[in-house]
C-alpha cells in the first residue's frame, strides 16, 4: 500500500478579498474531489487573500498511479486559470 501526499503552495490572481479568496479555493477543492480519487482541503495561508496551502492526499497500491493522479490535479488547477502554482512538495510512504 502507498500513501501519497501532495502539497501546492498556490497564488490566486482574482481575489480583492478573503471571502473571494475562500469561493475560488472552495471551487478549486471542489473540481479535484469530484474528478479524482483524492482527499483535499485549504492546508494553509487562510489568512492570506492572494495565497493558499493545499494538501491532497491518495491511497494506491501503486505509486505511480498516485503521481499520474497528483500530476493531473496540477494540470486542472493551472488550467482553470484561477491560480499559479508556485510550490510542489510530494511525497511517498510505503506500507
Amino acid at each position: 500500500m502507498v500513501v501519497g501526499v501532495m502539497q501546492l503552495e498556490i497564488l490566486l490572481h482574482a481575489p480583492l478579498s478573503l471571502k473571494e479568496k475562500r469561493g475560488m479555493v472552495k471551487k478549486i477543492l471542489g473540481r479535484c474531489r469530484a474528478r479524482f480519487p483524492v482527499s483535499c482541503a485549504e492546508t494553509g495561508n487562510q489568512e492570506l487573500w492572494q495565497r493558499s496551502h493545499l494538501g491532497f492526499t491518495m491511497v494506491h497500491h501503486d505509486e505511480g498511479a498516485v503521481h499520474t493522479i497528483f500530476d493531473k490535479i496540477v494540470d486542472e488547477i493551472e488550467r482553470t486559470g484561477f491560480a499559479e502554482i508556485i510550490d510542489r512538495f510530494i511525497e511517498f510512504n510505503h506500507y
